[in-house]
């Protein structure tokens, strides 16, 4: 089997912030968190203090002013054509997704394109997870967790944060916009988790 990373690997840009915006524009009330919104991305990304989900728990508070599953139907209504061509050119019945982004706006992806999908777990109507935010070594448990007993074949991904799965592959690609080449092992980032 084949395994992707979504967001800017298969995915033209970064799907989560795109439903954010989508929704924004939706239910203006959003707007009343922009500020909160703004102290939590300062307090992580800037001080580097607090970790990734706590972060991302911060961003989304703005689903309580949603209509989820109506907004993300109508959400991939308008970006499915984000999907790379390059990815629908070689897809097969067996691909894998596994990503950060949130399981409930990716499921409905995967029905339309025909994927399946490894995601973090977040309520769709309070933001909370329910587990780890499936990044770096957590995308490694949730496969084998999820596949024991299958190997991957090729690992495409836009970023060396995922190394760890890029490892247990029997070929890795690192993917630059629409430009695939192979993973470099050599070179190390540290992921701000």
């Amino acid at each position: 089997m084949n395994v992707y990373d979504f967001d800017r690997t298969i995915y033209n840009g970064d799907s989560t912030v795109d439903f954010y915006f989508f929704c924004m524009w939706r239910h203006k009330k959003i707007l009343l968190l922009l500020p909160s919104l703004l102290f939590a991305y300062l307090k992580y990304y800037v001080f580097k203090k607090g970790n990734k989900t706590e972060f991302k728990e911060s961003m989304y508070k703005f689903l309580r002013f949603c209509d989820t599953d109506k907004d993300v139907e109508d959400f991939w209504k308008t970006h499915i054509s984000k999907i790379k061509k390059w990815y629908i050119a070689q897809r097969k019945a067996d691909d894998v997704i596994i990503s950060a982004s949130p399981e409930f706006l990716l499921l409905p992806c995967g029905e339309l394109v025909g994927f399946k999908v490894i995601a973090s777990k977040v309520c769709s109507n309070s933001g909370k997870y329910d587990g780890e935010n499936c990044y770096y070594n957590e995308k490694v448990n949730r496969f084998i967790k999820e596949y024991p007993n299958d190997n991957i074949n090729e690992f495409y991904s836009d970023h060396y944060s995922d190394e760890p799965l890029a490892n247990i592959a029997q070929k890795a690609y690192i993917v630059d916009k629409d430009t695939i080449t192979p993973w470099n092992f050599n070179k190390h980032i540290k992921p701000h988790i």
